[in-house]
């Protein structure tokens, strides 16, 4: 595939998956006062693998794309892919939808500060000032005003960290791994680690009225037929966006594609408005400006300095 052609392939994945995925935390946020995450978590990951299993079946390669060579990276994946789930989710049962969208959209400003920490790279004044404005954004969404840092934002916080190494795993991996074997084994582990909880807490022994984290330890009840359209909209949801998604990642540069799944922050807001009549408010917009907005100027200048690089 042409350079030109694979971009814009990457472009439109990253774009519709990230409306897809948008789908998934909104049903996620829905079914978060009735049931336990493990439980919500393994119910939406039989569906996405029931999916990509297939998919997988009626395609070309068929089941030899189950077969790896790198387990262990995959498995180092799947815990960061986890993690991240489990920590955007609980905070996202706590917070409006916008608000924990917009948090996990430091993302790219995370992954600059990682690269000056442990990379060695040289960061110049405008990128340090984006930086700069991207975490006073992160400080006014976290609200330290109203007494408390909130717990929840901080949840969303390291989810975004994590979220970012997880795209960076998949672009590492994508020479030899396609974006069905890497979404495979992510519901895969899924599955595996939401039985483990379940069996472990199911039965509601650790369960709280903690509005943050009550949402882990509910126990187990079985969906009434009403849920079930709304657990078939996660699974589907994650299944697909996630595929489209991991596909960008695979095909094209990180600084590319990142940019197009702010698609999903307004997503969110029309989301919160229509289903949960939640609306963000001007603080919470202060913030969203500024966390987008540099996010958004990091990207752009990583893709500048690329292209200046190829261009020497």
């Amino acid at each position: 595939m042409a350079p030109r052609s694979a971009a814009l392939t990457g472009i439109l994945f990253a774009a519709g998956g990230t409306l897809i995925f948008s789908v998934n935390d909104m049903a996620i946020k829905f079914l978060s006062e009735g049931y336990a995450l493990h439980q919500v978590i393994l119910i939406r990951a039989v569906i996405a693998i029931s999916f990509i299993l297939g998919v997988i079946h009626v395609s070309e390669r068929g089941w030899s794309q189950i077969a790896t060579s790198r387990p262990g990276t995959h498995l180092l994946r799947v815990a960061i892919v986890m993690v991240s789930n489990v920590t955007f989710f609980l905070g996202l049962a706590a917070m409006p939808l916008a608000d924990a969208v917009a948090v996990a959209f430091i993302s790219p400003i995370v992954v600059t500060l990682l690269s000056i920490l442990f990379l060695r790279e040289k960061v110049g004044p405008r990128r340090w000032m984006a930086v700069i404005v991207g975490m006073v954004g992160v400080i006014v969404m976290l609200r330290p005003g109203a007494g408390v840092i909130q717990p929840a934002a901080v949840l969303v916080l390291i989810s975004a960290v994590l979220y970012a190494g997880g795209n960076l795993l998949a672009r590492h991996m994508g020479g030899t791994e396609s974006a069905m074997t890497l979404s495979f084994y992510v519901q895969a582990g899924f599955i595996l680690v939401s039985l483990s909880m379940g069996l472990w807490a199911g039965d509601g022994h650790l369960a709280t009225d903690d509005p943050l984290w009550g949402f882990l330890f509910r126990p187990w009840i079985w969906p009434p037929i009403a849920d079930w359209p709304v657990f078939l909209a996660t699974g589907l949801s994650v299944g697909i966006g996630g595929l489209m998604v991991t596909q960008a990642y695979r095909t094209a540069e990180a600084g590319l594609i990142a940019p197009f799944e702010y698609i999903g922050m307004p997503a969110a807001i029309l989301w919160g408005a229509l289903v949960f009549g939640t609306f963000p408010d001007r603080v919470a917009w202060v913030g969203i400006a500024l966390i987008c907005g540099s996010g958004l100027y990091v990207i752009w200048r990583e893709t500048v300095r690329r292209r200046e690089q190829y261009a020497a």
